[in-house]
């Protein structure tokens, strides 16, 4: 601990060893290139070159003067605006040998007279490019009166928006929505899009956010994602808006859901609270762990924890909901963010607390291919589960001079989770006659309890592009589970009506794991020249893990107090792992090149506290990598990048822990596993038109992975399993998938088409009673999309084509699952006279038969709903709701693997009809808000 804090002092006392103070200026005049005169009172932008932070500000004086004094010595970008002009953008430095920039007069171009300029006006578009920025301004588009941002983007050219809220730019997924730049709610952007008043933004900025790492070293790594800014007008930032939105409806489904916003200053606080058995469990209460999870962070590091155990009757429940059961879900949150001392430190906070139950039944048919035979097994099971989860998340950040910046990350989360399941399961070979029977429940209860502490410490060096920085992690898990296991196995022998052999498991379990773990990561950048430089790193982490299981049987006196020491174990893990990585970054004109690679060491060793005994392992994880990128014109690019990683056995591989959970499949254990390696090749390329709103897209990527880990099963002529992990030598799984996407506007009509087609192949291996088998699993699907929109009248999306599924393995020529399917989706909206608004939506599923299920599954599920709106500012809404009006919604999965091919079908919630009431609420800027 003294080391690492003298290592924090040196750091600090390095960062105040700084250049000496040099006193730069930028002067000009700005005017009019058409009369040569003075405009007055123009903005002047100084940026600095390597992140566009905004250094120094100014406005033109009567004359058109403007002066910036006080310019350190750096590079700088000057931006000159002025309304109805098209901006002037330069870039310059500042040294000792020119202290003085003067730009004489400075002609600013009437947009209008500009042939190709980067403003596009039309009846529905207003966009402006600035940089790698694509901006729109809401005063070009018709905003109706209580429009959340969701209805404002959807007039954007280039961008749809599902009936989700799923957000679709250029033919890319945009995955993050900020509001002045900040996180809103963490990472669910239709927490934004869906909540935010319409009115209320100033602008939208659409552009490829870069990594942590890059914004800060100025290096481009290639790490980009998708996302929308929603700058906020300065007079609609102090106030408060919000909805109450009540409903009840037929077969008992209600929901109820209420949000409030109160921005003032630089200050946000925001609160939500949502109930019902809708299907909806929250807004971003699925939102991923973002915190301690940054692009610094030592990963691919090899390290090994202990999971909570791998079965699914006794895994923690995370509350996710994927369609499958009846939810009733109970969540709200609460979150605040502020920015102080002139914005060198600002606070972003989060807390959410849920409740959600899931009760439903679930039906299975699997094929299960042998050699020379078939096991066909059928499953029906019911269950009932509840989460209560309470997650607070923190971001501290504060810039304590202009080179150094410390980032400070805070999350808990406390959760317990409970679960009762009750399985029968059957299975019999190809003449029908009976080869096991399984009768099976299981209770569970687990308390989780997760802290996770982020420290990273930038600094910039004297030299432009000399950087280092420090990420410090130190994070905790722990899980404790209490359950119950009761399950009956019988066996028979064939042409035999009776078992004739029986297994039964009656136990209680209990399980204490836990994790530590203690991560550093330094990072150095040193500009080699100027289109080359290099970027060093070093971590060093220490881990400990405790997995303490323990069976009981029950006493003669009804009480769970006999130890079953063959399925109780006590592991203890403790590993040390050594990072060092090297990448060359090239950059030059169009084209960014690195390449590099990183090297883990790792010492690893798992004591069995029971038998006294250890097992050691050391290894090397061996991590190559290449990216290319060549921008042929702004909005047009091709990337190509390799990526290698050497991929480690895990623990349930090496050393299996004994469980009798499924009395069909014993696992053993290899100690003797040898690594895989993993190669992955990715390209792309990217072309987007805005006068045209033309988008094209190829992606592609192809892996194959060397002596990759397989199964090995051997089954009995009973349906009994004894599976073990092996490597496959001489013979490599290999997977590919390609991806292409044409859209344009149709001028004509109006009306933005689209069409993609995607192909994917995998191919894997594993061992099924000894003899090798090879499966190959392929889905091709051709997708046409149609949209048109037209102001205050309809809005109408459709998206459908065909897909082809194979599902070939060579165990067993009768085992191919090889069949067509069809998917459509709709959704679109009507505005009626008399304030009404009808919207409607649907989706087509088909499913053919194949070889081994003889039956086609075909469902259309239609919902629409009719709104009517009061109230001059048509804030106040009722509307009459019908959820799959023909009722045909069954939950339905096929899937194939390794031979094996599996059908399932569950509950979902089906038809209902709903009443509701929704009130938007606001008071902006001093007063109501008024519409435009």
């Amino acid at each position: 601990m003294r080391q690492t804090i003298l290592l924090l002092c040196c750091f600090l006392f390095l960062s105040n060893t700084l250049q000496a103070q040099i006193s730069g200026t930028v002067k000009g005049y700005i005017t009019d290139t058409i009369n040569n005169s003075t405009l007055t009172k123009a903005s002047v932008s100084l940026l600095r070159a390597q992140d566009s932070i905004l250094v120094k500000f100014t406005r033109a004086k009567e004359n058109g003067y403007f002066e910036l004094n006080n310019i350190k010595a750096g590079k700088f970008i000057l931006l000159v605006s002025y309304p109805k002009y098209a901006d002037f953008v330069d870039q310059f430095s500042v040294d000792s040998t020119k202290l003085i920039k003067d730009y004489g007069k400075i002609n600013l171009e009437d947009r209008g007279k500009i042939l190709s300029e980067i403003i596009i006006k039309g009846n529905r578009a207003a966009m402006k490019i600035k940089g790698d920025t694509l901006e729109f301004d809401p005063k070009a588009f018709k905003i109706e009166p209580n429009a959340k941002v969701e209805d404002l983007i959807k007039q954007f050219p280039g961008i749809q928006i599902d009936k989700d809220g799923k957000i679709t730019a250029q033919g890319e997924t945009v995955t993050k929505v900020l509001v002045d730049g900040e996180e809103f709610f963490g990472d669910d952007p239709t927490l934004v899009t869906k909540n935010l008043r319409a009115d209320m933004v100033d602008k939208v900025q659409l552009y490829d956010k870069k990594s942590d790492q890059a914004a800060f070293t100025g290096i481009d790594d290639g790490q980009k994602t998708k996302t929308l800014n929603v700058k906020l007008k300065e007079d609609k930032k102090n106030g408060h808006f919000g909805k109450v939105e009540l409903g009840g409806g037929t077969d008992n489904f209600y929901k109820g859901q209420a949000m409030f916003n109160k921005f003032w200053d630089k200050k946000k606080l925001a609160a939500y609270g949502i109930l019902g058995n809708t299907g909806q469990v929250g807004l971003g209460w699925g939102d991923k762990d973002k915190y301690g999870q940054n692009s610094y962070q030592v990963t691919d590091d090899g390290g090994i924890n202990f999971s909570n155990n791998g079965n699914d009757e006794f895994e923690s429940w995370d509350g996710q909901f994927n369609g499958e059961g009846i939810p009733v879900a109970q969540t709200g949150g609460i979150h605040f963010d502020n920015k102080w001392n002139n914005d060198k430190e600002s606070i972003n906070a989060n807390y959410k607390i849920g409740d959600i139950k899931l009760s439903g039944n679930r039906n299975d048919i699997n094929q299960q291919n042998l050699t020379s035979s078939s096991i066909y097994n059928t499953s029906d099971k019911s269950f009932e589960k509840n989460m209560t989860k309470n997650k607070l998340d923190l971001a501290y950040e504060i810039k304590i001079d202009t080179t150094l910046t410390l980032k400070l990350n805070v999350d808990g989360l406390f959760k317990n989770s409970n679960s009762n399941e009750a399985e029968m399961r059957k299975g019999t070979d190809e003449q029908g006659n009976q080869l096991n029977n399984l009768k099976q429940t299981t209770t569970n209860d687990v308390d989780d309890r997760a802290f996770n502490i982020n420290t990273l410490l930038t600094k910039r060096l004297k030299k432009t592009g000399r950087t280092i920085s420090l990420n410090l992690n130190q994070s905790s898990t722990d899980s404790k589970s209490d359950g119950y296991l009761n399950s009956r196995a019988e066996f028979f022998t064939t042409s035999v009506i009776s078992p004739d052999s029986t297994k039964v498991v009656d136990q209680n379990k209990v399980n204490n794991i836990s994790n530590t773990a203690f991560k550093s990561n330094l990072i150095y950048t040193e500009p080699i020249s100027k289109s080359l430089s290099v970027i060093l790193n070093y971590g060093f982490n220490i881990s400990n893990g405790k997995a303490d299981r323990k069976s009981f049987n029950q006493s003669p006196n009804g009480d769970y107090n006999v130890l079953d020491s063959i399925f109780s174990n006590n592991y203890e893990l403790d590993q040390t792992i050594n990072q060092l990585g090297a990448i060359f970054n090239y950059k030059k004109n169009k084209t960014v090149f690195s390449f590099g690679s990183k090297f883990s060491g790792v010492n690893f060793k798992q004591y069995d506290v029971y038998t006294d005994s250890s097992f050691k392992q050391k290894f090397v994880n061996y991590m190559p990598q290449i990216n290319y990128q060549y921008n042929f014109k702004q909005r047009e690019s091709l990337r190509l990048s390799y990526n290698g990683n050497t991929d480690q056995p895990t623990l349930e591989q090496i050393q299996p822990i004994p469980n009798n959970l499924n009395q069909l499949n014993t696992i053993l254990g290899n100690p003797n596993l040898d690594p895989s390696f993993r190669n992955n090749f990715r390209g792309s390329y990217y072309s987007y038109k805005v006068l045209s709103n033309q988008y094209f897209s190829v992606n592609g990527s192809y892996n194959f992975t060397l002596d990759p880990i397989i199964s090995n099963v051997v089954t009995n002529d009973r349906g009994e399993s004894i599976s073990q992990f092996v490597n496959l030598k001489n013979k490599a799984a290999t997977s590919y998938y390609l991806n292409g996407n044409f859209g344009k506007t149709i001028k004509a009509i109006e009306m933005t088409a689209g069409i993609g087609l995607s192909a994917n192949k995998n191919v894997n291996y594993n061992y099924i009673n000894t003899k090798l088998n090879q499966t190959k699993n392929s889905t091709y699907s051709f997708n046409l999309n149609l949209s048109k929109y037209k102001e205050k009248k309809y809005n109408f999306n459709t998206s459908f084509g065909p897909t082809y599924n194979v599902a070939d393995a060579s165990i067993n020529e009768n085992s191919d699952s090889n069949g067509w399917g069809f998917n459509g989706n709709f959704w679109t909206s009507v505005e009626l006279p008399f304030k009404l608004e009808i919207s409607t939506d649907g989706n087509y599923q088909y499913n053919g038969k194949t070889q081994v299920i003889q039956e086609t599954f075909e469902r259309f599920i239609w919902n629409a709903s009719i709104t009517k709106k009061f109230l001059k500012t048509d804030n106040l809404r009722v509307s009459i709701t019908g959820r799959d009006l023909l009722n045909q919604n069954v939950g339905f999965n096929r899937s194939a693997y390794n031979g094996n091919i599996n059908q399932s079908t569950y509950t979902t919630i089906q038809r209902y009809f709903m009443f509701s009431v929704s009130w938007d609420f606001s008071k902006m800027g001093g007063g109501e808000i008024k519409q435009n």
